[in-house]
């Protein structure tokens, strides 16, 4: 049997347990209602805006809802975004 080397990486912070998408407001109704929005507003607001022309894949909230259920069903409050810009968006915490 080979000899093995432990492993001396630190160990990660254990992260919060965060609800499920559902219990956050992420069901089936969220489903058909970002869907039929992709289909009226089919490319990246951000990329538009930049002159790129790039398909939209995911309904973004422009200012976090953090549970409110007001501004989470606000159309007003929702844009398209390809997955690069919603990812570089949500990684930013705005």
């Amino acid at each position: 049997m080979p000899n093995r080397i432990p492993d001396h990486r630190p160990a990660r912070p254990a992260r919060p347990a965060r609800e499920s998408s559902s219990s956050r407001g992420y069901g089936w109704q969220w489903r058909k209602a970002s869907k039929l929005f992709l289909l009226a507003h089919p490319l990246c607001a951000d990329c538009e805006s930049n002159g790129q022309v790039v398909a939209a894949q995911v309904v973004d909230h422009i200012i976090p809802h953090r549970g409110d259920q007001v501004l989470f069903w606000d159309e007003g409050n929702w844009q398209p975004l390809c997955k690069t810009c919603h990812n570089r968006k949500s990684a930013s915490g705005l």
